[in-house]
């Protein structure tokens, strides 16, 4: 999640998801789409580890690290990467660049030439200098004043900053340039001048594969926006590099489908009504106004692709608590970590020693539900302990966010227009075309 200057990700590594974008570098470009039919690009999103991806090395050593990261719990983290499916991607003319999908940012950045401070990706950094379509946008633009801490430099250039709570940074030029989507289902698609940030100082805990990030936002200037008023994303398995259906939908052609509910913006966080929580058949007794987000703005949950776990309100979180600390007491050996207060660790295999595990379900406004199985609810931390993926939030502007962890084996689809967001429980293979 980002925001010009408030929290961005929490304390947790942010979850990444990536799709593969090339940015032009040569006069010669990519056909446009010029079908009269609603836009529908789908592309494919596999884990940063997984031996599809032709950017893994796939020497031994990393076959064990994969394999030792494959769920990367450490004490005050959560690790859970993912690339984008680049089979046939052929890397010429455009430049490719992997970035992580946030639907709690607009802005689209990657690193830039020349890099004053950069951290290491996979793919090679973008040069704006060798592109024929790259123009840096004026501090006088009309986009700038939308754009994150915007400042001008000794050109008269805009200037994006923006910050992360986990400590990541970016700035640089605010500029647009022609994006190439290599997509599942239409080939090779352009879009031109899209405004972007071209990130020569940039920091932060990201995984060496990953070149920035896609903000999913409803802002101004996100793709979505650009490219219509819907998008989706359908995951199917975080931690399991061999899974390869998982996608992300852009535009009007997006398929609604499933219960939906409700959701209106500020501050660019996606803000849905949480009425109640049950695990089993036990509805928790939980004052739904926990969950409201008051008139100063304070509080209120948030759905987020760019969380791993989910945090929840100290008033909503510990009934929580208790419940599953009833459930478990007497079948599994409480581990402490001190580095995360309240953190409920065990002893104990989720595959094996959780199944039959009663459903967390989430009850959001007018009937839409969110249900968690036993996979989405806990994760393997290391190969004898589990964890609750459920946290008490410390956010300080938004009280409770659903991350992505609860968002496995659905497919959760945006309309920005009917501000609506839509849950299909659904094996994301059943998905494609």
């Amino acid at each position: 999640m980002a925001t010009t200057s408030i929290f961005v990700h929490t304390f947790f590594h942010s979850l990444f998801f990536t799709i593969l974008l090339s940015v032009s570098v040569t006069t010669t470009t990519t056909t446009a789409m010029t079908d009269t039919k609603p836009l529908r690009l789908v592309t494919g999103l596999i884990h940063q580890d997984s031996i599809l991806s032709s950017y893994q090395s796939l020497d031994r050593n990393n076959v064990e690290r994969r394999r030792t990261r494959r769920a990367a719990f450490i004490t005050d983290e959560i690790q859970a990467n993912m690339v984008a499916d680049d089979r046939g991607q052929a890397g010429r003319p455009p430049v490719p660049q992997l970035v992580g999908i946030d639907t709690g940012s607009d802005l689209l950045w990657v690193q830039c030439r020349p890099c004053a401070d950069c951290f290491r990706q996979s793919t090679p950094i973008f040069d704006p200098s060798k592109s024929s379509t790259y123009v840096d946008l004026s501090y006088d633009s009309p986009i700038c004043p939308n754009s994150p801490q915007k400042k001008c430099n000794h050109l008269n250039q805009c200037i994006y900053n923006a910050s992360y709570a986990d400590g990541s940074t970016t700035s640089g030029n605010l500029a647009t340039e022609d994006i190439v989507f290599e997509t599942s289902d239409q080939g090779t698609v352009t879009v031109s001048s899209v405004v972007f940030g071209c990130g020569h100082s940039n920091r932060g805990r990201f995984d060496g594969q990953q070149s920035g990030i896609l903000g999913l936002s409803a802002g101004d200037q996100s793709i979505v926006s650009r490219l219509g008023s819907r998008f989706s994303y359908c995951i199917g398995d975080l931690f399991d590099p061999h899974y390869t259906h998982n996608q992300l939908v852009l535009g009007d052609g997006v398929k609604m489908e499933g219960s939906s509910t409700p959701f209106h913006t500020f501050n660019g966080f996606y803000y849905v009504t949480l009425e109640g929580i049950s695990v089993g058949e036990t509805r928790l007794d939980i004052n739904p106004e926990v969950f409201q987000r008051t008139e100063s703005g304070q509080g209120g949950v948030v759905m987020d692709s760019g969380t791993a776990a989910t945090f929840l309100a100290k008033d909503g979180f510990d009934p929580l608590s208790n419940e599953i600390q009833k459930l478990v007491r007497g079948h599994f050996q409480q581990v402490i970590y001190r580095t995360i207060p309240g953190w409920l660790c065990y002893k104990g295999r989720v595959n094996e020693d959780l199944r039959g595990f009663p459903e967390l379900t989430f009850h959001f406004a007018e009937g839409a539900d969110l249900v968690l199985d036993a996979n989405s609810l806990f994760v393997q931390k290391n190969q004898d302990v589990f964890c609750l993926a459920v946290l008490e939030s410390n956010l300080k502007n938004v009280g409770s966010v659903i991350g992505i962890m609860a968002q496995q084996h659905y497919n959760v689809a945006y309309d920005l227009i009917g501000k609506r967001v839509y849950f299909q429980r659904i094996d994301c293979e059943l998905l494609e075309d």
